[in-house]
């Protein structure tokens, strides 16, 4: 089959399997959120997308896009925007949560009395600072025991244009919980969405959190208009640093090698579509940090940095690339000299020192 031929079986132009029969709900408007609700609606499924405005849900109904976030995707008219929480997760199959990892804890505290009993889907990936949890632990820590075998992480290689377009897009959903995870993957699935499962929440958590930190570092090698050699260098590194500390959090290390670990890494760090290495790449032609995330979107590396840096020192993992990133970020330490200390290490064994 020719590579071209894939372009047939993508949602505009071929049905997608029909799921009439189903609900979902994702809290959280932005790009990635509104792509998610794009491909559960395309399925057939009754598909309720939270935001937080009523001006902004009323405008995504009737144009029937959401151009603020994801312009030039048209919404499936199985999707409907809301600004009820309570209506929008009444009656769901699961719940998709599309909210940036800083402000997880208090969404979830706040409308505690009206979670569902079914999958509850974690998309954001980042470190809350001061507490040092993400998302995954947030969710556990904060409702009652009688979620935590609902619990599930979406990670892997997924930019948000690309998969409301219908580009072929594999991620993976991991719970520690076996039927959660198939349950979300026979939700999400369709022709040209992908869903594999893990047991790894840790795993996929860790690495979902450190890829942004790290993608910041590859924005600002490119930023500096070093070469390839240089880019593939930091991305090997950082993998083994993101790979180090999932290990010493318990992880068995396996996901590093799959769609949420290098998958992810690879997109991340390789295109100005990533909010992330946006960020990095601007810093290193000498605009401030303010200046770089006054916009809308969020770049949840810039956060994650700081949480990073604290939880690497916690559990006695060197990390020297992300605490560079940390440096630059809050240190006010330059791309060229982090670099340059960066290059500076003395060099060890590939597989078994820092």
């Amino acid at each position: 089959r020719s590579f071209s031929s894939f372009a047939d079986t993508r949602p505009q132009s071929s049905p997608a399997m029909s799921k009439p029969n189903q609900a979902a709900a994702v809290l959280g408007g932005g790009a990635f959120g509104t792509a998610i609700a794009v491909v559960l609606g395309r399925q057939g499924i009754d598909t309720r997308l939270w935001v937080r405005r009523q001006d902004l849900a009323d405008e995504i109904n009737e144009k029937r896009e959401n151009e603020a976030y994801l312009k030039g995707v048209r919404l499936p008219d199985s999707v409907k925007c809301m600004t009820s929480v309570d209506e929008v997760v009444a009656g769901v199959d699961a719940v998709f949560f599309v909210i940036p990892s800083q402000f997880v804890r208090a969404f979830v505290v706040e409308h505690r009395a009206v979670w569902p009993l079914v999958p509850l889907v974690v998309c954001a990936k980042g470190i809350e600072n001061g507490s040092l949890q993400n998302p995954y632990e947030i969710l556990r820590d904060e409702l009652p025991g009688k979620y935590s075998d609902m619990l599930a992480v979406l990670s892997g290689p997924s930019f948000a244009g690309e998969m409301a377009q219908g580009q072929v897009t594999n991620v993976a959903v991991a719970s520690f919980n076996k039927q959660v995870a198939t349950t979300v993957q026979e939700i999400l699935t369709d022709k040209t969405f992908r869903v594999y499962t893990s047991s790894d929440v840790l795993g996929c958590e860790v690495a979902g959190a450190t890829k942004n930190v790290l993608a910041i570092a590859a924005g600002a090698v490119d930023g500096m208009g070093l070469g390839q050699n240089t880019k593939a260098a930091m991305v090997c590194r950082g993998l083994a640093e993101m790979s180090r500390l999932a290990k010493k959090l318990g992880s068995t290390g396996e996901v590093m090698a799959g769609l949420a670990g290098i998958g992810d890494l690879m997109l991340t760090c390789n295109s100005t579509l990533s909010r992330n290495f946006t960020v990095g790449r601007r810093l290193a032609t000498g605009e401030s940090l303010e200046a770089v995330t006054s916009g809308r979107s969020v770049a949840e590396g810039v956060a994650s940095a700081k949480s990073l840096r604290e939880l690497a020192e916690k559990a006695d993992v060197e990390m020297p690339i992300c605490n560079m990133v940390y440096q630059v970020l809050y240190c006010g330490k330059t791309v060229p000299v982090a670099l340059s200390e960066l290059i500076s290490r003395p060099v060890a064994d590939e597989f078994r020192d820092a």
